[in-house]
């Protein structure tokens, strides 16, 4: 049996447009979030749902993460931004002769280089 504590997690509060109360997510389960009104409470649920969740998977017979691994990602994720910076965005992009996402992906990765370099 799987150690469910060895899943870290993330903790965050609702606002009351969104229900109020807390919001849990896993880290290495994109798709197991739920809530509580309480920190506890959340907690408690965030539990049954990471045990149905890995439950659901075995049961599919698919690789259940490793507890810190980080899950499995998509590689998407979708971002609004201003209009004046999609604008610039668009220009560069055709400037370099790339698609704006080969742009905004370079862009990130060398932002990325240089905090991760920084901070060691």
């Amino acid at each position: 049996m799987t150690d469910l504590n060895k899943y870290p997690f993330e903790i965050r509060p609702l606002s009351k447009e969104d229900g109020g109360g807390y919001m849990i997510s896993f880290i290495d389960f994109s798709e197991c979030i739920t809530n509580g009104e309480t920190i506890a409470e959340a907690i408690e649920n965030g539990m049954d749902a990471l045990q149905e969740t890995i439950a659901a998977l075995e049961s599919l017979n698919l690789p259940v993460p490793e507890p810190g691994s980080g899950g499995t990602y998509s590689g998407k994720f979708i971002q609004r931004v201003p209009k004046s910076i999609h604008s610039r965005l668009v220009m560069r992009a055709k400037q370099e002769g790339v698609s704006m996402n080969s742009l905004v992906t370079s862009m990130l990765a060398e932002s990325l280089g240089k905090r991760e370099t920084v901070s060691r």
